[in-house]
């Protein structure tokens, strides 16, 4: 079966690129450098960029980012086709700072209860909105299942993708509300299974919305490129998507790896070639890890995450999950449902089981505890052979 005819959805432009409405699907990455190293930022756009990036996105958390981020489009702009976007996180109201320097701006639902509480979730949105107007910028609204709003989550308990689909469809019919409908939509999370389901979901309440799709925190080649391609292989083959982010952990020179997997899958889908998922793919053990950016606080990460990956292949065949995180922002959150965390700061590492911290280790030395750990949790799952 090969691509099915595209979901009549609303053409949004960004920059130079054009995302739903019939257009080709645009693939796109992030930065993995600290967006304040202008030097390497810059040279990262480019990277991306070069291996064919519609859309290069960067985060910004702070004043001195905003600064960076000013540098940044200045020197890429003349000479790198695709759009910029920048990815806010907890400080909604930093959009009235970056609006100039890029084409579009990702926020996150869930992020916008954590500062000015006494303000309601709308007249935020409301802030957000008449900035992208002003400024001739498109907005994704980016749920992920792991940091979703608190009253959703209380109120689906167990449904997280519930609690995802109608987030998204409430931000989106906000944006709309207000007369603003040049946004796209993400639903994602780690498990490919909650992000085909969270798809399908809203399409069938608003198959007009323009989708942006991903894995988020796939891993590490090649298991987070078969995640990601089990997901997209369903939904692009129903018609779903128009814009794809396959997201790895992989060397900051390598991000051109996103590019180059996510124009394969597609070339794939459209083409009628599905490829085989392995024997047994998912049952045994399974490492999340995010896709590094530029909120990554000590490049060792990315190299750690290798190495838990290469010192836990002894216990492939046991049914454990690892999550190696890179920063503040989903650290805390996203190994909480993890067997065994790693939650990655500028110094040390927070080690975790469950949603527990056993301990606060340098990089040079938390591999010996986390090979401990698996060991205590193998055994206590009764798993050891």
């Amino acid at each position: 079966m090969a691509l099915a005819r595209r979901k009549p959805t609303r053409a949004v432009r960004v920059g130079n690129v054009q995302i739903g409405g019939g257009a080709p699907i645009a693939v796109q990455s992030m930065a993995a450098t600290r967006t304040q190293d202008i030097e390497a930022t810059v040279r990262q756009v480019e990277l991306i960029a070069a291996a064919g990036a519609d859309i290069i996105r960067v985060a910004v958390d702070s004043t001195k980012d905003v600064e960076a981020l000013r540098e940044v489009r200045a020197r890429t702009s003349d000479h790198t086709r695709a759009a910029l976007s920048v990815d806010l996180q907890e400080s909604y109201r930093l959009i009235e700072n970056v609006a100039p320097f890029v084409d579009k701006v990702r926020y996150n639902p869930g992020h916008l209860h954590h500062h000015e509480k006494q303000k309601s979730v709308r007249e935020k949105v409301a802030f957000i909105a008449e900035i992208a107007e002003r400024n001739d910028i498109a907005l994704r609204v980016g749920v992920n299942c792991g940091s979703v709003d608190p009253e959703k989550t209380a109120k689906f308990g167990a449904d997280d993708v519930g609690a995802m689909v109608e987030s998204a469809l409430e931000h989106a019919q906000m944006l709309d509300d207000l007369g603003f409908h040049r946004y796209v939509v993400s639903l994602k999370d780690s498990d490919w299974r909650k992000v085909v389901e969270g798809n399908r979901r809203f399409v069938a309440v608003r198959p007009d919305v323009p989708l942006h799709l991903g894995v988020t925190e796939a891993g590490m080649p090649p298991d987070g490129i078969i995640k990601t391609r089990i997901a997209f292989e369903q939904l692009l083959s129903e018609g779903i998507g128009d814009t794809i982010r396959v997201s790895l952990t992989v060397p900051f020179d390598d991000k051109g790896q996103e590019i180059a997997a996510g124009r394969e899958i597609i070339a794939d889908v459209e083409a009628g070639r599905f490829r085989s998922v392995p024997a047994h793919f998912g049952e045994g053990l399974n490492i999340i890890s995010c896709p590094s950016c530029s909120r990554v606080e000590n490049n060792a990460f990315v190299e750690l995450a290798q190495d838990v990956k290469q010192m836990a292949q002894y216990a492939k065949d046991y049914a454990v999950t690892i999550a190696i995180m890179g920063c503040r922002v989903n650290g805390p959150g996203e190994t909480d449902d993890a067997d065994i965390g790693l939650w990655c700061g500028p110094l040390g590492v927070n080690l975790k089981r469950g949603d527990e911290v056993v301990g606060h280790y340098p990089y040079d030395s938390v591999l010996t505890h986390a090979h401990a750990l698996l060991d205590e949790v193998i055994a206590s799952k009764g798993l050891a052979k």
